[in-house]
């Protein structure tokens, strides 16, 4: 955003439904600031301060003028430099002159749409006060944005907590810590509180979380056990696309540890562990090795690109292809420090029927082979 396209709010009525907007939807990496430089900010809201203005603190100047904001958030968001006076950040104590220019600004863009708590089912693995870990189904977008603003894991998330008076799910500082694309089912860790927001963030950046995911993929890699490490950029052709690129100033490095676990003739079963979480990664870096995750459409996984040429082969892979029409990818393990008690926690999902079923079909044709 830049600043032409900023919104002068002088009325709490206009304030009403701006939160912060994701580019995209389908993303795999944590929320925070990658450590890579200064973080991009974005303003969410702006107000003048009036030239009869009475010499106030800004965090109650603030807590008058934002709807559903308490006093407390106010100074949590000072305390985040979140809070400029006349472009510099300020203390929650800075005190409100007439003319003052106060904005508020945040790590991502605003949402473009207020988020709607829906009751959308949830496949919760465990919950506590600080923190939950959801199953996430395949097909579930993760977090609203263009042409998916209702009908996401965030908007079931703002039922599931409604009741809890201190969680805003439009604010930043708590809620998602990592996400999945809409077609990879699995784990995710979902933060109830700032604290457990920033703690978890934290793990995720230094690289002390674990996260193991299941894939079949075309073809057996060679070797059948390695590590992929790139730089992941957004693909100049194709903005849907991210791809492997060796510019750093559009990439960000990528690390995939892999290993194959069940060759089955076109397809293998693999296991990636994520050193790092970037947009896709696990399906960039399989493609770029030259072996796409079945029926991965944006990749080229949804195609029959090994095997024998047969017509019984081809209509047995589209059959495989209508039993896991999605990315053949799951997100099986999630393991992290609780942000609050210390303990080490692990969590397992099994892999899901789709996945399962697409696995069995190859198992059999093989053993019939063979």
């Amino acid at each position: 955003m830049n600043k032409d396209e900023s919104t002068e709010i002088t009325d709490v009525e206009q304030s009403r439904g701006l939160m912060p907007l994701e580019d995209d939807p389908e993303i795999e990496e944590p929320t925070l600031d990658d450590g890579g430089g200064d973080r991009t900010m974005y303003e969410h809201f702006r107000f003048v301060a009036d030239p009869g203005q009475q010499i106030l603190r800004v965090d109650k100047f603030l807590t008058t003028r934002l709807e559903h904001s308490s006093r407390n958030r106010v100074q949590q968001a000072a305390a985040a430099d979140c809070i400029l006076v006349n472009g510099k950040p300020v203390k929650s104590n800075y005190k409100v002159k007439p003319g003052d220019v106060i904005q508020i600004v945040m790590d991502r863009p605003r949402y473009e749409t207020e988020i709607i708590a829906e009751d959308i089912p949830l496949d919760i693995v465990y919950e506590d006060d600080d923190l939950l870990v959801v199953n996430k189904p395949a097909g579930l977008v993760v977090h609203p944005g263009h042409g998916n603003w209702t009908g996401t894991l965030v908007n079931a998330l703002a039922y599931h907590l409604r009741d809890i008076p201190d969680y805003d799910p439009s604010d930043p500082r708590m809620g998602l810590v990592h996400r999945i694309d809409k077609d990879t089912s699995g784990l995710l860790v979902v933060a109830k509180t700032p604290r457990a927001k920033t703690h978890l963030g934290k793990q995720f950046f230094e690289k002390t979380t674990e996260r193991r995911y299941v894939a079949v993929v075309w073809g057996c890699p060679n070797p059948k056990e390695g590590t992929v490490e790139t730089l992941i950029g957004r693909d100049i052709r194709d903005r849907l696309r991210m791809a492997v690129v060796d510019n750093s100033d559009i990439g960000k490095r990528a690390v995939t540890h892999y290993k194959v676990l069940n060759p089955l003739g076109p397809v293998s079963v693999v296991t990636c562990v994520l050193e790092t979480g970037r947009t896709h990664q696990i399906r960039v870096h399989m493609s770029h090795l030259g072996h796409p995750l079945f029926a991965d459409a944006r990749y080229g996984g949804d195609k029959i690109l090994r095997g024998e040429n047969s017509g019984a082969y081809r209509k047995f892979v589209n059959d495989c292809f209508d039993i896991c029409p999605r990315q053949a990818l799951h997100a099986m393990t999630l393991g992290f420090t609780h942000p609050v008690t210390g303990e080490r926690m692990h969590f397992e999902t099994p892999v899901p029927t789709d996945i399962t079923t697409l696995i069995s079909r190859f198992q059999e044709r093989l053993n019939a082979t063979v």
